[in-house]
C-alpha cells in the first residue's frame, strides 16, 4: 500500500471494495488457509503474512523472469488496462491503488474516497478478467 508507515495504522483506514468473484475466491481459500489473521499466512506459521519474495517465487516457478513480471508490476497492470480498456478516472484507479494525492493543497482539502466508483471499477475489473479467462473477444485489424 503506497502510504507513509505512520499513516498506515493510525491514517484513515483504506478501504477496499470487492467484486463479487474476488469474495468467492476468497472463501474457496478459507479451507486451505483456515480463519487465521492473514488470508495469505506466512509459510513459517499465521503469526505473520505472506512476504513479498513468496509471490516472486510463485512467479519464478510459472516461468515468469524479473524482466517479465513482478508482483508490484500487477499493481502497474492493472492501472493501465483500468484506464485503457475499462476508461476508468485515474483519480478512482489512484484512489484504489492507495497513492495519495501528490501536492500538498491536495492532501490538506481532498478526502475523496470515490467508495462507489471503486466499487464499480473492481466489479468491471473482475469482469474484465473473466472475459479474458473465457476467450475475450478478438478483434481484426484492418488491412492497410
Amino acid at each position: 500500500m503506497k502510504r507513509k508507515r505512520a499513516d498506515k495504522g493510525n491514517g484513515i483506514p483504506h478501504l477496499v471494495p470487492l467484486a463479487p468473484q474476488a469474495l468467492a475466491i476468497l472463501e474457496e481459500l478459507r479451507s486451505l488457509t483456515g480463519h487465521g489473521r492473514y488470508v495469505f499466512p506466512s509459510e513459517r506459521g499465521g503469526a505473520r503474512c505472506m512476504s513479498e519474495n513468496t509471490v516472486r517465487a510463485a512467479l519464478r516457478a510459472l516461468g515468469y523472469s524479473n524482466d517479465e513480471m513482478t508482483a508490484h508490476g500487477s499493481r502497474a497492470m492493472a492501472r493501465t488496462m483500468a484506464a485503457e480498456r475499462l476508461n476508468v478516472q485515474p483519480e478512482v484507479i489512484e484512489a484504489q491503488l492507495a497513492h495519495t494525492v501528490p501536492d500538498a493543497l491536495g492532501r490538506a482539502y481532498n478526502r475523496t474516497q470515490y467508495l462507489d466508483q471503486r466499487r464499480a471499477l473492481m466489479i468491471a475489473w473482475a469482469d474484465y478478467m473473466d472475459r479474458i479467462r473465457d476467450g475475450a473477444k478478438v478483434l481484426p485489424f484492418k488491412s492497410a
